[in-house]
């Protein structure tokens, strides 16, 4: 008998990090949580999938400080995925000198995952640029996954029709429980508003959350959407489900 050997390309997935940020609420230097972007690329990678990691304007990123396992907060301290790949040379690198989207061929990829943090409420939520790449994806019938706060250009993202992505759509993103969490942790408000009151303004879409920093994922159609930073993994798979390999 003779053994096959499969020869097909491997599925390209792009995944789009925000680039550094200050927070007006704070005053902080914010970016992307480390988990959003760590557990889904492992998850991803591990499947066989070629992953890049890009951002909208290129260079190199900066992380939320509490996503950081190394942080003195120990918020993350238990995050080991992430740990592995801030101290792998080759890893680390893909995010010290990200490509811009305007330098990539975004037709070759087979899903785009966009990570999130506290950067993208101010970097993503007005940026044409991500807005369109999420509509280019969804109207090329190919997936489109957003996690926690990147979620916010769910709020504006419109296809070329002029209808909301996210009309008709079954979706999720950070909940206000988890708001109320996080600003009584750090003992002020931290976002410049909230993801779950904006949605439910939101006529003929269906926003949804699930228990207070749950894993919780949502696929409908091309969209995929994770709750936070928890949700990663579980959005991961739902690209992997839809891509059928």
């Amino acid at each position: 008998m003779t053994a096959t050997i499969d020869i097909r390309e491997p599925r390209k997935i792009l995944m789009v990090a925000s680039n550094p940020a200050v927070s007006g609420q704070t005053g902080w230097p914010i970016g992307f949580w480390w988990a959003e972007l760590t557990h889904p690329y492992w998850e991803f990678t591990e499947h066989g999938y070629q992953v890049d990691i890009a951002s909208p304007d290129g260079g190199a990123l900066q992380a939320d400080s509490w996503s950081d396992p190394r942080d003195e907060s120990g918020y993350s301290a238990d995050d080991l995925i992430s740990l592995g790949f801030i101290t792998s040379p080759r890893h680390s690198a893909l995010v010290d000198k990200t490509p811009a989207l305007s330098e990539l061929d975004l037709d070759s990829y087979d899903a785009v995952f966009l990570v999130g943090g506290q950067a993208p409420m101010y970097t993503f939520h007005d940026d044409t640029r991500v807005h369109e790449l999420a509509a280019r994806f969804h109207e090329a019938g190919k997936i489109t996954a957003v996690v926690c706060h990147a979620t916010c250009i769910l709020l504006k993202t419109r296809l070329a029709d002029g209808e909301l992505l996210v009309a008709g759509k079954t979706w999720t993103g950070f909940a206000n429980s988890e708001e109320d969490y996080a600003d009584e942790y750090v003992g002020q408000r931290i976002q410049p508003f909230r993801i779950e009151d904006q949605a439910r303004e939101l006529e003929g879409t269906n926003f949804v959350v699930s228990g207070r920093f749950r894993p919780h994922a949502v696929r409908d159609g091309l969209l995929i959407t994770g709750q936070q930073q928890y949700s990663g993994v579980a959005a991961a798979r739902l690209v992997i489900q839809a891509l059928g390999q």
